[in-house]
């Protein structure tokens, strides 16, 4: 059973930092980890993602404010929200896409539950 379990989040006012964490379980191999985040009215945006091999990908939004950061044994990445804008304001979610087992066909895009980001202006 693949679990992915998020913290962080909250309410911070403009200019402030927060920062999200999620653990994967349940995944035989991670291709993937990353942040997608979705405010009212709006789709679903990539907010940072990065790969086993190390490649990261940024929302032009925030470049030069967030940093993703991954811990492979872990199963973990962890993203380092900074000079937060009333924009940012969204619920944020931990993607993993990773092989349920060695089968190279047997691969899946896995979400958690959102976590909440507030930025108050």
């Amino acid at each position: 059973q693949v679990q992915l379990e998020e913290s962080g989040g909250g309410w911070v006012q403009a200019g402030g930092s927060l920062r999200l964490s999620c653990v994967a379980s349940g995944l035989f191999r991670i291709v993937s980890m990353g942040w997608y985040r979705q405010a009212p009215g709006k789709q679903r945006e990539l907010v940072a993602s990065i790969t086993a091999g190390g490649n990261r990908d940024y929302a032009e939004s925030v470049k030069g404010r967030c940093t993703l950061s991954r811990d492979n044994a872990k199963n973990s990445v962890n993203l380092q929200m900074n000079s937060l804008k009333a924009e940012d304001t969204a619920t944020y979610y931990c993607n993993v896409r990773g092989y349920l087992s060695p089968s190279p066909t047997n691969w899946d895009d896995f979400w958690g539950q959102g976590t909440q980001v507030t930025v108050s202006s």
